[in-house]
């Protein structure tokens, strides 16, 4: 009987093993924000990012106004939660680059707006959709990016993507 109960735990752990999708992930993300003008405003920006728990840590570089966040691993956020603690904050995002797995770009939600492919371990690349971007840089990449159907479609639920690395 032992036996039977071995060989059942091996073979439904191996099951389970490959039928676990790969978990695609956000490594860290670089948040630059506009309308900040001292130091209180920033810290508004980095309690609103911790409050996030897969949160790790938050570092500020209050000369460019960016936030780098640095998140837990196996984590499933999404570009849109950075964009909503920032403007809960009161601010705008001025660029967004996400540090993640190259999985990441293969879901659904994450559309290449670029042919860049690489073989590395981790990507970066950058939102550039509206609310991700400047309006000035907006209004510049939907010039460029005009071939792209969606993008002109401003879909909050769908990610247009440049790779950078």
């Amino acid at each position: 009987m032992k036996k039977i109960n071995k060989v059942y735990v091996v073979v439904a752990s191996i099951v389970l093993m490959f039928s676990i999708k790969s978990n695609a992930q956000i490594v860290k993300a670089e948040i630059r924000a506009t309308g900040l003008t001292c130091s209180m405003c920033s810290n508004a920006i980095n309690k609103q990012l911790k409050t996030l728990p897969e949160v790790v840590n938050v570092e500020t570089d209050l000369n460019t106004n960016t936030f780098t966040v640095t998140l837990t691993e196996g984590n499933a956020l999404s570009p849109k939660v950075f964009k909503e603690k920032v403007e809960k904050a009161g601010f705008f995002i001025g660029t967004l680059v996400i540090t993640a797995k190259p999985e990441t770009i293969t879901q659904t939600p994450y559309i290449l707006v670029n042919d860049k492919s690489n073989n590395l371990s981790e990507i970066q690349f950058q939102v550039v959709d509206k609310g991700y971007v400047t309006e000035k840089e907006f209004k510049k990449l939907s010039k460029s990016y005009k071939n792209v159907e969606t993008y002109a479609s401003n879909n909050e639920d769908d990610f247009h993507i440049k790779i950078l690395n």
